[in-house]
């Protein structure tokens, strides 16, 4: 019982410490006058990767490392079958030319690269595959270039709104930051621990949890933020969101994850890349099916009902 408690107190321990991170030094940038565009592309696209990256370097130190590939590719594959799946299904989601071949095709790219660094023993027929310092050095590479051209993007479209981030007294700026810090920490060691806990006792893979239970309960950030974008018909906030935490998830946190400890790799694994591939081909076939750069309500259904499939498969196979 000790294991499910500290998984599932984990999580929202680790969710609310990332708001409280991101709201308080959002703050604290705010009075050190730095501009709501920096702050945006720095503090608030950090922090709300904050949680897979918690988690992903616990996992690396404590030697977990199926864990940290597992919740990388779970939550890249919940990120657009789920979570765009159910944004659709609140509201058809329009998608600017600059995302139909841009972000989204670099998504996919993401993905295939993760799959080829992956594959040492299938492509180049070495004993064991691995994910290794060089490729996770060659991973953070790729994500400054992405961050050069976020910003790029953000510039040509000129500063957010001043009254986007809220000015907090000085004090609770800090304790909001020192909050923040020490649950990510707290909240990370729960989950890895849990989660490797559950694992040995049903016999499952720490791959396994990282690809289902872990990679959603971090995902819920994106999930809430891209339904309720949905809602309000903020389409572009839908898209943006999902594609842009698929990227930092796979340049970022799995290369930082790399960096601290090498990743070994299971060819048995391929499937769950396959998935994460063939979720970025499918979003991008959906923008011409229909009505062109437009995912409908019947598309985040069936893309729903894949990701319900892709989870059944996954847990039968229990490894």
């Amino acid at each position: 019982m000790l294991d499910y408690f500290l998984l599932f107190v984990g999580l929202p321990i680790l969710l609310k410490s990332a708001d409280l991170l991101v709201e308080g030094a959002s703050s604290l940038a705010k009075r050190l006058a730095v501009s709501d565009l920096v702050i945006g592309l720095t503090v608030v696209a950090f922090g709300t990767s904050a949680p897979e990256l918690v988690v992903t370097i616990v996992a690396g130190i404590k030697g977990n490392s199926e864990l940290v590939l597992g919740n990388i590719v779970g939550s890249n594959i919940a990120n657009i079958l789920l979570i765009l799946g159910l944004a659709a299904t609140v509201y058809p989601l329009t998608v600017h030319r600059n995302t139909v071949w841009k972000e989204i095709p670099l998504s996919l790219l993401s993905a295939v690269v993760i799959a080829l660094m992956a594959n040492d023993a299938l492509i180049d027929r070495l004993p064991a595959s691995v994910v290794s310092r060089i490729d996770g050095a060659v991973l953070v590479c790729f994500f400054s270039i992405f961050l050069y051209y976020t910003y790029g993007i953000a510039k040509a479209g000129g500063e957010v709104a001043e009254e986007t981030f809220i000015v907090l007294g000085l004090f609770k700026s800090a304790v909001f930051i020192v909050l923040g810090l020490l649950g990510l920490v707290l909240g990370g060691e729960w989950i890895v621990s849990g989660a490797v806990g559950i694992a040995q006792k049903l016999g499952m893979s720490e791959r396994l949890i990282g690809l289902t239970i872990i990679a959603v309960g971090t995902s819920l950030p994106e999930l809430a933020a891209s339904v309720m974008a949905a809602f309000r018909h903020k389409t572009d906030i839908a898209v943006g969101n999902a594609i842009g935490s698929n990227i930092f998830n796979s340049f970022w946190i799995l290369g930082v994850g790399a960096v601290i400890r090498p990743i070994p790799f299971d060819t048995s694994g391929n499937l769950d890349m396959l998935f994460m591939i063939g979720a970025n081909v499918l979003l991008f076939g959906y923008l011409f099916i229909g009505e062109r750069h437009r995912v409908s309500r019947w598309q985040g259904i069936f893309s729903v009902y894949l990701y319900l499939v892709y989870i059944v498969i996954i847990v039968l196979r229990r490894k």
